[in-house]
């Protein structure tokens, strides 16, 4: 394997975590080039001529040679050695359309994406494997607790990465860590890639039961009970021996349920307040992976058989449609 400093790197993806990711290598002290794909043409024009993303994170100075954002996700790809995605999951298809297997083979790609792929009901670790024929050992999951918010401003982060090549794990870590991100290493990729993907069906359970005029007493009792229900989820999924209080399961879950900055708060909130799915997606104008996320683990909750009563709350309110004062209600009841 190269060294460190011989690597490429590219991010896939324009958000507000693909900005702060692309701050955070540009921070990073070891040598390395980065490229940046970002969907739209006049994005890229905006960006390499003044620097900054016009539309998320726009704060943030962008350190990059100009001929290094480009609009074309093959080419930028074809070019790297380790593979950054961070795009929403419901829009990962969408960016990688027209990449081919041979694209990614041989590469280090790291999924910084904490949703399930509509329609394969597969975190995607588990899609890319099977759409791509990507070994396992040559995927890195990043999880939190880490905002990308916070992450511009540059407040001390902890971010975890999770391979079943530790080594993997170790070298992204390397080219991510500065001042202020502190990295984890760890082999769980199912526990991290899975817990990432509820916490933001609790965050947004959290939302909705605040949008309802619950109070601080009855969100801590909800958090409680929703790591309980995390464990519960990943353990039967992939038994292992895995420490659910650990920052990157219990963080995580805590930040996004209870942060100003967490879109899927924030969007429970306005469910809980009366806005339609729809209406509380325009207003909005981000993607709240815990939306998407609820109808795809509801799937895995039912071929399972398992019990899930906060998960199946958000489901039954966002996809059945039932009134969130009832079924909230009846979790209350089942909560301890």
């Amino acid at each position: 394997m190269q060294k460190i400093s011989d690597y490429t790197v590219s991010v896939i993806g324009s958000g507000s975590w693909a900005t702060a990711m692309v701050k955070m290598l540009a921070d990073n002290k070891l040598e390395k080039e980065v490229f940046w794909w970002v969907r739209r043409e006049e994005d890229v024009e905006y960006i390499n001529r003044y620097r900054h993303n016009p539309t998320y994170l726009s704060a943030v100075e962008v350190k990059l040679d100009k001929d290094h954002v480009l609009s074309d996700a093959r080419k930028v790809i074809q070019s790297t050695d380790i593979v950054i995605l961070n795009t929403p999951a419901s829009y990962l298809k969408l960016a990688l359309k027209g990449v081919e297997k041979q694209d990614l083979e041989g590469k280090i790609i790291v999924s910084a994406i904490k949703g399930i792929i509509p329609d394969e009901n597969l975190i995607v670790g588990e899609y890319l494997n099977q759409r791509y024929g990507i070994p396992l050992d040559h995927i890195v999951v990043i999880g939190g607790p880490c905002h990308a918010e916070e992450v511009s401003q540059e407040k001390l982060s902890y971010l975890t990465f999770a391979s079943k090549d530790l080594n993997k794990a170790r070298i992204v870590a390397n080219l991510l860590s500065n001042r202020y991100i502190n990295a984890n290493i760890s082999d769980d990729v199912l526990g991290v890639e899975y817990g990432a993907v509820l916490k933001n069906i609790y965050a947004l359970a959290g939302g909705i039961c605040h949008g309802l005029g619950y109070g601080d007493n009855f969100q801590a009792v909800l958090v409680s009970n929703a790591i309980r229900e995390m464990e519960y989820f990943v353990q039967e999924i992939d038994p292992a021996d895995r420490e659910i209080n650990a920052s990157v399961y219990l963080g995580d879950l805590l930040v996004t349920a209870y942060s100003q900055f967490s879109r899927n708060r924030t969007f429970g909130n306005m469910i809980g307040k009366g806005y339609t799915v729809q209406s509380a997606q325009l207003e909005m104008n981000m993607v709240a992976e815990g939306y998407y996320a609820s109808d795809c683990i509801q799937s895995i909750i039912h071929k399972n058989e398992l019990e899930m009563p906060i998960c199946n709350m958000v489901y039954q309110v966002l996809y059945n449609h039932q009134p969130a004062t009832l079924e909230v209600s009846k979790l209350a009841e089942k909560l301890t």
